[in-house]
């Protein structure tokens, strides 16, 4: 199969350009000024062609949760807001620790996924955050890394063993950093909302003095190391004095952290993940990162839950929001739009460094997976959860005005979303 996108302003080598892209079998042919009369034409004049964006930090529930997300909405979810990749978390029953218990997963991928799906597997045997490690040298070949996200590895010795067993499979940890000590039964961020209101807080060392303690093992190990979710002032400055010193440590964010303050909080689930939306502080140090390459990765931590879940206020409900369907839009419009960020480095975080990270991607260049998005970067709308193609519906950007729409998805060349303004009705996959 033959396309030829037609006129678009295409990101290729770092920069916008207006080229024509051409694809076949599902590798990009050629950018520039492109013509084949036996291709499919489609006209993006006006519109903005990106590598399609790769979200490394998603749950998709699928198996053993499936009332709150599964393979197929997650991924349909994902192929909508302009993501061509995701790579899954192991929070799963069962937990992906063997290479029989991966292949459940795998064959739903299979079976189910519109766009590309790659699963990491647990660091410990039943994702119980320490004794046993999970059975990497068998998985490996089936994964993208190694997490046991949504808790933090304990004790230090395990995760010790965990990094040199890692560094030997040439495979990243990727973790999820959180002192179960420094909790105290916390939901949201100890600081002046929590105080305001009443509410349990969970403290900004609890995130960052794991991630010290990791720096560390990396030192000894050598470890490919990536933090999840940063949200303090501290982690951001541990990553960077690490980067400084030539370790290979990475760390991502996620969008809520970068357009919000504790202070924007309201009384409602959807406004409760872990780790929690920190302070104006915070928030400013997470930009700094973003502006001076600290931070190389906007992930959306995208986690639904079903609507019973996440109706139980602040404290009551399950941590999680998600994202895959507004994480361009909303920053597009919070950060580009307002001049925090180019819209070239926006396209860097989210698809070009996570791509280059992980192995997974991101350029629209010859011979490169054709793995594109199209945007209409002048299209202005609210944000509608109930119309969200994921299960989950909570989000904290619910009825937000926001500027820019995914209009065309392409994995491996294949359509897999074309949206109702641009002649489609969806997922076409």
């Amino acid at each position: 199969m033959k396309m030829l996108l037609r006129g678009g302003n295409v990101y290729s080598g770092g920069a916008f350009r207006r080229a024509d892209v051409l694809l076949e079998d599902g590798r990009v042919v050629a950018v520039g000024d492109v013509s084949d009369a036996g291709a499919e034409a489609v006209d993006v004049t006006g519109k903005h062609v990106l590598p399609g964006l790769i979200d490394v930090h998603v749950h998709f529930r699928e198996p053993g949760f499936s009332y709150k997300e599964t393979i197929a909405s997650g991924s349909r979810a994902a192929a909508r807001g302009g993501y061509t990749t995701v790579c899954t978390m192991p929070n799963l029953n069962p937990a992906p620790d063997t290479a029989e218990q991966l292949e459940v997963q795998l064959g739903m991928i299979r079976n189910e996924a519109v766009v590309k799906v790659v699963p990491y597997g647990t660091i410990t045997m039943r994702q119980s955050g320490g004794g046993a490690l999970s059975d990497m040298e068998a998985m490996r070949d089936g994964v993208v890394g190694f997490s046991d996200d949504g808790r933090g590895v304990q004790e230090d010795a395990v995760m010790e063993a965990a990094m040199r067993e890692a560094a030997r499979l040439g495979r990243p940890v990727v973790a999820h950093c959180e002192v179960n000590d420094l909790l105290h039964g916390g939901y949201i961020h100890d600081g002046e909302y929590a105080r305001l209101h009443g509410h349990k807080g969970i403290c900004s060392e609890s995130e960052w003095r794991q991630v010290a303690r990791d720096i560390e093992l990396v030192r000894r190990t050598g470890c490919r190391y990536h933090v999840c979710h940063v949200s303090t002032k501290e982690s951001v400055e541990l990553v960077r004095r690490a980067k400084a010193e030539g370790l290979p440590v990475s760390c991502e964010t996620a969008p809520h952290y970068l357009v919000l303050t504790d202070m924007d909080l309201q009384e409602d689930g959807r406004f409760k993940m872990n780790p929690p939306i920190r302070s104006a502080e915070d928030r400013a140090a997470l930009l700094d990162g973003l502006l001076d390459g600290t931070i190389e990765v906007i992930a959306t931590d995208h986690a639904p839950h079903s609507a019973a879940e996440k109706a139980k206020g602040l404290a009551g409900s399950a941590f999680g929001i998600v994202g895959l369907e507004t994480s361009f839009p909303v920053l597009y419009t919070r950060l580009v739009l307002e001049g925090v960020l180019p819209l070239e480095k926006l396209v860097e975080l989210m698809s070009v460094r996570p791509g280059r990270l992980f192995g997974l991607g991101g350029t629209i260049e010859p011979g490169a997976p054709a793995d594109i998005a199209v945007f209409d970067l002048g299209a202005r709308y609210r944000i509608e959860s109930a119309d969200f193609l994921s299960q989950g519906h909570a989000t904290p950007f619910d009825g937000w005005e926001v500027q820019g729409r995914n209009v065309l998805t392409l994995a491996e060349g294949r359509p897999v979303y074309r949206d109702a303004s641009f002649g489609g009705s969806g997922i076409v996959a």
